[in-house]
């Protein structure tokens, strides 16, 4: 497979799953500070513009949330998503809190032109981050399981997405260790093979 991505983004998510689960690929890397995300080459294949894209033998996949899935079935074996359609279903409601909710809170300092024009809307927006993201690090706290992965004992899809997006805390300014058990998970999986290898990789 052959896998588009770059550095700082969320793509770092599906690279840490492609190292767990030891499935073969590829990784292109994309200058995002010479807008190769918005060149038609790139966008034949994700008319998005956007990263990450997985190619697979049935063409191109995007979105963090299907691509995840899909590598998750490529291995069974490992149970990545749970077996159990409740339990399946709880992940996946964790999954679309990180995408509709804590990723956009962090998109708000970074792409406010795709809610607003006026200099003064991206300054206000800029200035809420520290607030919202603080508001979601404080809502996974205290409704995932994070013991030590974010829905138990074992590890499932949404942990390198939960890992990934608390990657951009600092960033933005908030203190992870003012949330205890969300800073362990950070750390247990900071120390995992498959984050040294990406950070090997060169996007994280």
């Amino acid at each position: 497979m052959k896998f588009y991505c770059a550095p700082k983004t969320v793509s770092i998510a599906t690279a840490i799953l492609l190292e767990e689960t030891g499935l073969a690929y590829e990784a292109v890397k994309l200058d995002f500070a010479a807008a190769e995300q918005t060149k038609p080459d790139y966008r034949r294949i994700n008319p998005k513009g956007r990263v990450p894209t997985l190619i697979t033998e049935r063409g191109s996949l995007t979105e963090t949330g299907a691509i995840l899935e899909y590598i998750a079935a490529q291995v069974p074996e490992m149970n990545l998503v749970p077996a159990d359609p409740w339990d399946a279903a709880q992940m996946r409601a964790v999954m679309y809190y990180l995408a509709a909710t804590f990723h956009v809170n962090h998109a708000h300092k970074v792409r406010g032109s795709r809610w607003a024009d006026q200099q003064s809307s991206y300054q206000d927006m800029i200035a809420k981050v520290p607030e919202t993201m603080g508001q979601s690090c404080a809502f996974v706290e205290e409704n995932c399981a994070l013991s030590p992965f974010a829905m138990g004992t074992d590890m499932t899809v949404a942990d390198p997405w939960l890992f990934t997006i608390c990657t951009w805390l600092d960033g933005d300014g908030v203190d992870i260790t003012a949330y205890p058990r969300l800073a362990a998970h950070f750390e247990m999986m900071h120390a995992r093979p498959s984050v040294a290898a990406v950070k090997e990789l060169g996007i994280l």
